[in-house]
Order: C-alpha cells, then sequence, then structure tokens
C-alpha cells in the first residue's frame, strides 16, 4: 500500500491548525486572567485613592485645630506675661514698704526701752521682719526669672505656631479641591 502523498501534508496541516487553534485559547485565557487583574488592580488604587484624599482632608483639619490652639495658648501667655509684670511691679512695692520695716524696727527699740514688759515681743516680732524682708527679696528675684520665663515661653510659642503655620500651608492649598 502506497500512502498518499498527500494525506501527510493535510495530517501536518491539521495538527499545524489544532495547535494553532489551542495556542490562540491559551492566549485568550491569559488575555481575560491579565484584564482581570488590572481592573482589580484598578480598583484597589481608586480605593486608596479616596482613603489618601480623606487623610489629607483629616490631616488638613488637625494642623488648623493645632494652629487655633498655639494662636491660643500664645494670646494667653501674653496675658501672663502682662500679669507677671504686674506682680513683679508690685512685689516692687511691697520691697519698698519692706524697706520702711527698718524705721519701725528703730521706733520698737524706744518703745522697749520706756516698756521694759513689751521688750521681748517686739524683739521677736523685729526678727521675724528681716526673716520677712529676706523672703520677699527672694520672692522678688523669683518673680524676676518666673517673668523673663514666661516671656521666653511666648516666644519659643510665637516661633511654633509659624511653623505649625508654614507645615499646614501647603495642606491648605489642597483643601480648595479636597471633599
Amino acid at each position: 500500500m502506497n500512502e498518499d502523498p498527500r494525506r501527510a501534508v493535510v495530517q501536518v496541516i491539521a495538527r499545524l491548525g489544532r495547535e494553532t487553534q489551542l495556542h490562540l485559547d491559551e492566549r485568550y485565557r491569559h488575555f481575560r486572567i491579565t484584564d482581570g487583574i488590572i481592573i482589580a488592580t484598578s480598583v484597589l488604587l481608586v480605593i486608596l485613592a479616596v482613603f489618601n484624599v480623606y487623610y489629607v482632608r483629616v490631616l488638613y483639619e488637625d494642623f488648623n485645630g493645632i494652629v487655633t490652639s498655639m494662636d491660643s495658648m500664645h494670646d494667653r501667655l501674653r496675658g501672663i506675661d502682662t500679669d507677671m509684670s504686674d506682680i513683679t511691679a508690685q512685689m516692687g512695692a511691697f520691697d519698698e514698704h519692706i524697706d520702711h520695716m527698718k524705721l519701725i524696727h528703730a521706733n520698737m527699740r524706744t518703745l522697749a526701752d520706756i516698756m521694759p514688759s513689751i521688750r521681748t515681743n517686739m524683739d521677736s516680732i523685729t526678727g521675724n521682719m528681716a526673716g520677712i524682708e529676706q523672703s520677699m527679696a527672694l520672692v522678688g528675684e523669683g518673680m524676676g526669672v518666673i517673668d523673663q520665663r514666661v516671656y521666653l515661653m511666648t516666644g519659643g510659642v510665637a516661633t511654633m505656631r509659624q511653623n505649625v503655620r508654614q507645615i499646614a500651608r501647603p495642606f491648605g492649598t489642597m483643601g480648595t479641591f479636597l471633599p
């Protein structure tokens, strides 16, 4: 039996057609998988973008709250600085009054000579006044130090407020198109 040479060619072409169809089917399946992955990735990216916009908006609002708090703190520290200046001035006047205690002490000595029965009590008062004078001098110095520190704190808060404003400024420009 002799085989027809055309039959071998037909078989090869048929086999080639089947292989080509299998390859096309596999390619189509891979395209569908790739399309699904692209769609899923796109959906995830859109969801992440929405959350990012939301978080930027929240961060912008938080920065505004921080700046408002710092403004309030700065204003209150200015008030404290003014109050501390007033207290320091009052302590100076009080210190002047304490200086008058020396005259009172001299007069007490005279009374002690006149009234010996009161002398021990007056000496005790004199000693207490000297202690009060020393204590008031220390309190006056302490108030001066507190006044300086409140002034330095006011400057620090002003600097912090300015820095937070500079940080919040870029978020403020983004806030015009955020939901």
